[in-house]
């Protein structure tokens, strides 16, 4: 059973920063994850974010993120973490933290991939 928590949305104006928080909880063996994040607006459907392999390394990011976002691992602390920097009223959604038991590739960036998701959370850029 995996289990993950996000934490950290927020009301932020525009060019803000909020960093988001995925607590991870499992009696699996991670070592072979990747993590996500993606995010879905109203009206619109889930988007690839950001990933990440358990163990750190290589990332991935969609364009209109790359050079404000960053993904990362607290590794004492089991948690994957999103800072969102230069924050844009396009990119208010609700954000979802994700986990793939197949490990990193370039198929992280598809939603379908992940078996495990968090709850989400809301994230609202005002202009």
């Amino acid at each position: 059973q995996v289990q993950l928590v996000e934490s950290g949305g927020g009301l932020v104006q525009a060019g803000g920063s909020l960093r988001l928080s995925c607590a991870v909880s499992s009696r699996r063996t991670f070592s072979n994850y990747a993590m996500g994040w993606f995010r879905q607006a109203p009206g619109k459907e889930r988007e690839f974010v950001t990933t990440i392999p358990w163990s750190g390394g290589a990332t991935l990011y969609r364009d209109s993120v790359k050079g404000r976002f960053t993904i990362s691992r607290g590794i004492a602390k089991n948690t994957v973490y999103l800072q969102m920097n230069s924050l844009k009223p396009e990119d208010t959604a609700v954000y979802y933290c994700a986990a793939r038991g197949q490990g990193f590739s370039s198929d992280t960036i598809y939603s379908n991939e992940y078996l495990y998701w968090g709850q989400g959370t809301q994230v609202t850029v005002s202009s």
